[in-house]
């Protein structure tokens, strides 16, 4: 078990990187270090080439003085393997450790992340590195985390080279047993792609035209396990030599290539790294998904926010900033979400290289002139205040279902349309949130014991046993609602056939017989409540079989056929919505599916982020956050909450607040926080100029 209590309060700091500055600025560093409130720098990531400067040829002088030096200046150590991308050396020695693309292509030296995750002599030199950086810092007092490589498969989560396909063969064999079974759940029949040996088979590299469905959703799960095999190839060294360091990997979210449900049950601690548009006036709502997945993959312990940019980034076509005030709104919306560590990409901005104008805590123009300094150090300052947090946990009755296997097979090409997955789970992620709804992600599988409502934006591939489960939620009284184009194929990638819906047909009380996959600028009309409303982009053709039509359509051949059904099934209640709605409309609907769940909700702008956390002893804090960076907005509060941590001069809040752009304000209520009581509006709606001095916690 992870005890953040090893760090005394809450991490805050940043990946350090002291190999790209001169020894002179090495002693400075710490004492601004110590200025911000940083107390845990990740440390050696990018550092191989410094490390081993040839096969076995190790240098350790450089790290030993800074890890000396932060560790007599009271900053703790994430110390990485430094295995994140090899040296030029290691690909000149093996050049076909150079991943390899679907077109063939082997790519060249000169970035990060340059590796063929299944080469035997990289994975050799990834073991070397880890276990002599293990036994080197094994009893430093500065050490507290390890950091395995980084940011795994963000650059190559694929490699179509020759040791790959022998690995992927070798995975299928230990998955099917025999080439019969192989076939079978291949649907081999197809196209004359029978296989009669092992040796026959390749990953889906380019071909003439579509690749068979199922070798590609095996393929996506087989990459995610061949990189996985790395990772637990360190994670082994550091336990056996370190059994007492805790070790985690910076995961990046809805990441396409790695099923993270999997992967976090190899981490002792689940950590993040994050960087929403800050120029996009949804940003805190794409952050906020982000955190909520994170706490969940670790189910719903703490966890460390490891990257984030303290202002603008590189690498997008235009590199806005953080406005003033926006970096610590977003930090306090991972704290409301279970966050136990902030931390920043990086330090000190770089003075050269492909990141160099990629923000820092320290920029370019030195720490006395930089408004983003001040910031980060208020900030740093601010967080010594919020240990309780610590001890929080983050309460959910609604559960978002997401799968990476559902993801990777919606992607699958030759579909009825394109359905991109992660903007329609934004879109009722979103609806859900302005609802003040604090909301779990979960897999199929999972317990969904102790949620009110379970929601499936979309799950196309279901097998069941998933579809048994959801029955048993429904009928012992539970909630669910699931979107369109749910339940059509299993995990094979074969289609449940007698209608769509598979599984989830009897529990519905529908079936889909097709769909209307709307063309750019054709739409459709929906009646709900009497209100008629335009849909775009995917209409189901659905038959009512035990359902009733909460809403119609009201054009084109099925006009008059439902659109949203409700069944009652056992003790709860099945929803469907058949068709993309208008986000005011997919509202309404899920405000109905939890009035009908008995779970209490608000109606918020998309500017205010509420979220509830609770502390051991049963009370609970209302986080309030602003993502408005011009309107101040007035907030109706329920009595008897008191600011937290406790202002100078009384900290009793009375029944409204006003929070200023990009403002925090946490309240802590003696019990649970009723948010129907939380209402906006009022005299305080002015347009005013966000500043670097923004009242709040």
């Amino acid at each position: 078990m992870f005890d953040i209590r090893r760090f005394g309060g809450v991490i805050y700091g940043a990946d350090y990187n002291p190999e790209q500055w001169p020894r002179e600025v090495w002693a400075e560093d710490v004492r601004l270090m110590n200025e911000a409130g940083v107390n845990l720098v990740s440390l050696g990531i990018f550092s191989w080439a410094q490390l081993e400067r040839a096969e076995g040829d190790f240098d350790f002088g450089w790290l030993d003085e800074v890890m000396d030096l932060l560790h007599a200046g009271g900053v703790d150590v994430n110390l990485a393997t430094a295995t994140a991308s090899p040296p030029p050396w290691f690909s000149l020695k093996y050049p076909d450790s150079r991943p390899v693309t679907v077109d063939g292509v082997r790519l060249e030296v000169g970035g990060r992340q340059g590796y063929c995750p299944g080469h035997p002599a990289l994975r050799e030199g990834v073991a070397r590195l880890t276990r002599a950086v293990a036994t080197r810092y094994a009893g430093h007092p500065a050490l507290k985390l390890w950091h395995i490589n980084n940011e795994y498969g963000c650059h190559i989560d694929q490699c179509f080279c020759e040791h790959c396909a022998r690995r992927f063969r070798a995975w299928l064999e230990a998955r099917y047993v025999t080439v019969a079974a192989l076939n079978d759940a291949w649907g081999t029949a197809f196209w004359s792609q029978r296989y009669t040996d092992w040796a026959e088979i390749q990953p889906p590299r380019r071909a003439p035209t579509y690749a068979n469905p199922t070798q590609q959703l095996d393929w996506r799960r087989f990459s995610s396990d061949n990189i996985l095999e790395l990772h637990t190839l360190e994670r082994g060294i550091l336990t056996e030599v370190t059994p007492d360091v805790p070790a985690t990997t910076n995961f990046l979210g809805f990441l396409p290539g790695l099923d993270y449900f999997r992967w976090a049950q190899e981490e002792d601690v689940v950590s993040l790294d994050a960087y929403p548009d800050p120029g996009q006036p949804d940003s805190h709502l794409e952050a906020g998904m982000v955190f909520d997945l994170t706490r969940s993959l670790g189910g719903g312990n703490r966890w460390i926010l490891m990257e984030q940019a303290t202002s603008a980034v590189n690498w997008r076509t235009r590199n806005a900033p953080k406005a003033p005030g926006q970096m610590r709104m977003l930090n306090h919306l991972a704290l409301a979400k279970g966050a136990s560590g902030i931390m920043f990409f990086q330090w000190r901005a770089s003075k050269a290289g492909a990141e160099k104008f990629h923000s820092g805590l320290v920029q370019h123009v030195g720490p006395q002139r930089s408004r983003v300094w001040r910031e980060v150090t208020d900030f740093g300052a601010e967080l010594r205040g919020l240990t309780p947090l610590l001890d929080a946990r983050v309460p959910a009755r609604v559960a978002v279902m997401f799968d990476w296997h559902n993801w990777w097979a919606l992607n699958i090409d030759s579909k009825p349309g394109v359905l991109p997955l992660l903007p329609l789970l934004g879109r009722w992620y979103a609806a859900l949130r302005t609802l003040g709804q604090n909301v779990d992600f979960v897999a199929p599988g999972s317990d969904l014991e102790g949620y009110d409502v379970v929601v499936l934006p979309n799950l196309y591939l279901m097998d069941d046993a998933t579809g048994a489960d959801l029955r048993a939620f429904t009928e012992r009284g539970g909630h669910l609602i699931a979107g369109y184009f749910t339940g059509v194929v299993d995990s094979r990638e074969h289609v449940h056939l007698g209608g769509y819906g598979g599984p989830l047909r009897d529990v519905l009380g529908l079936w889909v017989e097709e769909w209307d996959v709307l063309l750019p600028g054709q739409t459709n009309t929906v009646t709900l409540n009497g209100q008629t409303v335009t849909v775009t982009d995917w209409c189901d053709v659905l038959h009512l079989d035990g359902a009733e039509a909460v809403a119609t359509y009201g054009e084109r051949f099925y006009a008059g056929q439902a659109a949203v059904t409700r069944r009652a099934t056992g003790q709860g209640q099945a929803w469907y919505v058949g068709t993309e709605l208008p986000a005011d409309t997919l509202r309404n609907v899920l405000r109905s599916v939890l009035d009908g769940a008995g779970v209490p909700h608000t109606d918020l702008p998309v500017t205010l982020d509420l979220s509830v956390s609770q502390l051991p002893d049963g009370s609970q804090i209302l986080h309030l956050l602003s993502a408005d960076p011009q309107v101040t907005q007035r907030v109706q509060i329920p009595a008897g909450g008191h600011f937290f941590p406790a202002r100078p001069g009384g900290d009793e809040v009375g029944t409204q607040v006003d929070l200023a752009p990009f403002s925090v304000t946490l309240i802590h209520y003696p019990g649970p926080v009723d948010v129907s009581g939380v209402k906006v509006g009022g005299a305080a709606a002015t347009r005013v100029t966000a500043s670097a001095d923004l009242p709040g916690a």
